[in-house]
C-alpha cells in the first residue's frame, strides 16, 4: 500500500515491515497508524539503509520562547485527549493517551497510560453499561481527563455526547462508521457492532 498525504487518528499508514514509527504515529498489529491529524511525511536517512520513517509533524505543540517545540507536554485535568484502547476489563478499560485537543493536533512524546472507568462512560444509565459494548481493543477514542488518578494512571472520562469512540476497526479489521451514538457499521461487510460512539465535531 502507498502512504497516504494525510491523515487523521486512527487511519491506516504502512506495514511496519517496510517502515518505521516517527512523531505523530503509532504501531499496532503489525501496521502503523496516525497519533494525530495533519500532513504525512516519509523520510529516509540518506545515511543509513534502513527502513523509511513515517511522520506526521506535530504543528501543534507548543513552542518555548527560541521557537522549538516543547517535550515536556503532559495531559491535565480538563484536557481533551485521544487515546487508543490497549486492554478491556469488565469494569474499566485501558488506553494510552497519544495527543491532546479535539483533533489530536498536539501529539505527545510519549504515550500516558490512564482508565476509563465503568462510571465514567456515559453519564445516563450508568449501571447498564457493558464494557464490551463501550470498546474494544485497538478503538481510538477520544475523552477528557477528570482526575490526575494514582502514579500510574490517568482517569478520562467519555460521558460527554462528543466523546467516545472516533476511529475502530471491525472484527473483520476493516475500518467503520458511526451510524448512531452507540453503532458503527462495518463499511465493507455492513456489519454493526456497539460501541460507545463520540459525536462528530
Amino acid at each position: 500500500m502507498s502512504v497516504p498525504s494525510s491523515a487523521v487518528p486512527g487511519d491506516q499508514l504502512a506495514p511496519v515491515s517496510t517502515h518505521t514509527i516517527g512523531l505523530g504515529t503509532h504501531s499496532y498489529a503489525s501496521n502503523l497508524y496516525a497519533s494525530v491529524a495533519g500532513p504525512v511525511s516519509t523520510t529516509r536517512d540518506s545515511t543509513k539503509k534502513g527502513l523509511p520513517t513515517v511522520s506526521i509533524p506535530a504543528s501543534g505543540r507548543p513552542k518555548s520562547a527560541s521557537g522549538a517545540a516543547q517535550g515536556a507536554v503532559t495531559p491535565s485535568v480538563g484536557d481533551v485527549v485521544l487515546g487508543r484502547v490497549t486492554r478491556t476489563m469488565q469494569r474499566q478499560a485501558t488506553i494510552d493517551i497519544l495527543s491532546l485537543g479535539m483533533s489530536g493536533s498536539q501529539v505527545l512524546r510519549e504515550p500516558f497510560q490512564a482508565l476509563i472507568r465503568q462510571q465514567d462512560i456515559r453519564a445516563t444509565e450508568i449501571d447498564k453499561v457493558k464494557m464490551a459494548e463501550s470498546f474494544r481493543v485497538g478503538d481510538v477514542v477520544r475523552g477528557v481527563v477528570i482526575s490526575l488518578g494514582d502514579e500510574r494512571n490517568y482517569y478520562v472520562s467519555t460521558a460527554k455526547n462528543e466523546y467516545g469512540v472516533v476511529l475502530a476497526r471491525s472484527e473483520a479489521n476493516n475500518q467503520m462508521v458511526p451510524v448512531s451514538w452507540r453503532k458503527m457499521r462495518d463499511l465493507e461487510t455492513g456489519v454493526s457492532e456497539l460501541r460507545k460512539v463520540a459525536k462528530v465535531v
